[in-house]
């Protein structure tokens, strides 16, 4: 027989278990198709939790208009809230199972204790102790039950997630394995149909090429050490000689390659390891000598007059040494980030009764130009907070006596979106030359500095998915901008 008509008969076998593999593709994907149903439906349930969650971040919404002075008819809208938070929760826990009901008691209860907060400092407000209410709106809303139901809504979604995934998984796999025995006895059956064609052409063309398609696949996927068959004596054996020599070739090179790569990483490592080494050295050399001075001259004269100011001057100096270690260990371990809704407004209001001595001790005036129409942004509020205490010390530090700081916020543009945060002085200013490096990690113009508040705080700004700009003209003061994304209203009503 022709090498023709033995292809010509293998095909003609081949086209018998070719329909049944189709057949069995259509019928597991509808098996499959009613699997996804079936998710999608446990899935809902999600959905309807994520109204509850809205509903409820919504009311505490409500409760800062109201206390911001921003909408005297919010009180009447927080028992609209309450209802709308009620009518989601019984619907989404008559969707439960018996050991999630746990779940719900804890939203049940961090709810009862939200509407509890709310009716507390509705009624300072009214009776004048606005200052009260929003202390105590902040401290149990912002400070504890909203990080609370943030903790509650991992853990409903994660369940959610895993019950679903589970769940389909479970049953994709059983359809895959009875797929598995169906492909398994089509395969069977064709391979006893059609032994003794295949063992024709197997032998005469189709083993040495699938050989060959199994090593390239495999040497493909990146397995460079995998053994080529080259023995046939003819063009199949002459293409497999030619692929193993390509591989050897390949080989040499990954090697030579990753011997590269391992001597950069390591360069890295110790360049990086040598610049943190010099900068802690530097940081803590002459500190340590000046509190070793003012110790000794405490020592041989305990009584003398000059003694409570050396011991004050030791305390200072150890005062810095401590920024500068936290400085250092803020830099070098991630800080977790749990970004909520924040008013801007209000969080910069709240940081400012802490730089007035400050700024009265260096005789500089602190402003403040912040509109109350601002968007609402999605952030850390404690990475942003510690964001505007570098920049607000930085510029404090840097105006003369009789200097001006003024921490500005506005909407940003059309095109850009979301919100300004500006913190502008009237120092000396920043050298151009020196100004492209004030946020590289350990840089510093300063005795006393760390050289990591602003890298910390260029960090800190970009994952709360903004952007830290600082400009300075030497002899006009220093600006330093961040630009926060504003919270899409639309996305996340849909």
């Amino acid at each position: 027989m022709t090498f023709q008509r033995k292809l010509l008969f293998g095909f003609a076998f081949m086209a018998i278990p070719v329909l049944l593999v189709g057949a069995e593709a259509f019928r597991s994907n509808a098996l499959e198709r009613r699997a996804l149903e079936t998710l999608g439906q446990s899935l809902s349930r999600g959905r309807t939790y994520a109204e509850v969650e809205t509903a409820m971040f919504n009311q505490s919404e409500v409760v800062w208009r109201y206390l911001g002075g921003l909408d005297p008819e919010a009180r009447q809208e927080l028992g609209l809230s309450q209802e709308v938070v009620d009518y989601w929760f019984i619907r989404w826990t008559a969707e439960l199972r018996p050991d999630e009901m746990e779940l719900a008691d804890g939203v049940r209860d961090v709810q009862r204790q939200i509407r509890v907060v709310a009716d507390s400092a509705f009624s300072l407000y009214d009776a004048g102790n606005r200052e009260d209410a929003y202390a105590l709106a902040r401290r149990e809303l912002k400070g504890r039950l909203l990080p609370a139901l943030t903790q509650i809504n991992h853990e409903i979604y994660r369940r959610a997630r895993v019950f679903s995934v589970q769940k389909a998984f479970g049953r994709v796999e059983q359809i895959v394995e009875t797929e598995r025995r169906v492909l398994l006895g089509i395969v069977l059956g064709a391979l006893a149909a059609g032994l003794l064609t295949a063992l024709l052409i197997a032998r005469s063309l189709v083993r040495p090429i699938n050989r060959l398609r199994s090593a390239m696949t495999v040497v493909g996927a990146g397995n460079l050490e995998y053994p080529i068959e080259t023995g046939a004596p003819d063009e199949v054996g002459d293409l497999a000689r030619a692929f193993a020599t390509m591989t050897a070739r390949l080989r040499d090179q990954r090697l030579e390659l990753e011997r590269t790569q391992g001597q950069l990483v390591q360069s890295e490592k110790l360049a990086s390891i040598g610049e943190m080494s010099a900068a802690v050295a530097h940081g803590l050399r002459n500190p340590l000598a000046s509190l070793r001075a003012a110790a000794q001259l405490i020592h041989k004269h305990p009584e003398s007059p000059d003694a409570r100011e050396h011991l004050a001057g030791i305390i200072e100096e150890v005062d810095r040494l401590e920024r500068r270690i936290t400085h250092l260990l803020a830099f070098s371990r991630p800080s977790p980030f749990h970004p909520i809704l924040e008013d801007i407004r209000g969080l910069v209001s709240g940081l400012l009764p802490g730089f007035v001595e400050h700024a009265r001790g260096r005789s500089a005036e602190l402003m403040t130009d912040l509109p109350p129409s601002l968007p609402e942004v999605r952030v850390d509020p404690i990475q942003l907070e510690q964001v505007l205490v570098e920049l607000i010390s930085n510029a404090l530090d840097a105006v003369p006596p009789g200097g001006r700081v003024t921490i500005a916020a506005r909407p940003a543009s059309e095109a850009d979106g979301g919100v300004v945060i500006e913190v502008a002085d009237t120092g000396r200013g920043i050298p151009d030359e020196v100004l492209p490096q004030v946020c590289d990690p350990f840089f510093t113009t300063r005795q006393e500095g760390t050289g990591l508040g602003l890298a910390i705080a260029r960090r800190y700004v970009e994952q709360n998915g903004g952007r830290l700009d600082i400009r300075s003209r030497v002899g006009h003061g220093t600006s330093a901008t961040v630009w926060l994304p504003a919270v899409d209203v639309k996305a996340g009503a849909a």
